[in-house]
């Protein structure tokens, strides 16, 4: 009879071993997703807080809106809008609109030529994009709010801001990071995409809570 050879298994201390290089391992990949997903929303609320600061700079500069300011040829060397409403100290226009000589366009080209913020300044769409690809826009919390909701109810601010393509995780935490953590109420509110880039947003009838983690959404904040 054929002497059968020992074969030896993993011991309990080999396999708690590998237990744990495995733990180590699954840890740091969730560690560092969480790392990526608060580095976008922390850029996400950047573009908000940054767009006030561009209106303020440029307010004290030249003492006119970007946008707006019938002398922004001799100002920033900048396009003078043909929207008719320039210098009723308004920014008119869609947030999202694809006019380059609208208001709600010029912005930014004002804004970049005023050295303000960067970005292209000779373009027939001036629109910035956030950290996930959505547009960046704003516009006056006027006829041209981007909320339908009865004026009562709807968002509210001397201006609106507004970013596209957002996942509602990311919403969810630049809510409670910037507003009241209520995504249908208050300062900030997200909205359902209608398409990629919504001219016309559909009113807030989310319920708190309900914003779906992997669906896009716009966040309008008003300021």
């Amino acid at each position: 009879m054929k002497n059968l050879q020992k074969q030896n298994g993993f011991t309990l201390i080999e396999i708690a071993i590998v237990l744990v290089i495995i733990g180590l391992l699954l840890g740091g990949v969730l560690k560092g997703q969480e790392l990526i997903n608060s580095a976008r929303v922390k850029n996400l609320a950047t573009d908000f807080r940054n767009i006030p600061v561009y209106i303020y700079g440029y307010q004290d500069k030249f003492r006119a809106l970007p946008g707006d300011d019938q002398n922004a040829a001799s100002h920033v060397g900048g396009t003078v809008s043909s929207s008719g409403k320039t210098g009723n100290g308004v920014i008119d226009g869609k947030w999202d609109s694809t006019t380059a000589t609208d208001e709600t366009q010029l912005f930014w080209q004002h804004v970049r030529l005023a050295g303000l913020a960067a970005g292209v300044t000779n373009a027939a769409d001036y629109l910035p994009t956030n950290s996930v690809g959505g547009v960046i826009g704003i516009t006056n919390g006027g006829v041209d709010n981007p909320d339908p909701a009865p004026p009562a109810t709807r968002i509210s601010g001397t201006y609106i801001i507004c970013s596209a393509g957002i996942l509602g995780k990311y919403a969810k935490q630049l809510d409670i990071q910037m507003d009241n953590g209520d995504p249908v109420s208050g300062s900030m509110r997200a909205y359902n995409n209608t398409t990629v880039r919504p001219s016309t947003l559909s009113a807030p009838t989310l319920v708190s809570g309900a914003l779906d983690d992997a669906t896009s959404y716009t966040v309008c904040m008003g300021v």
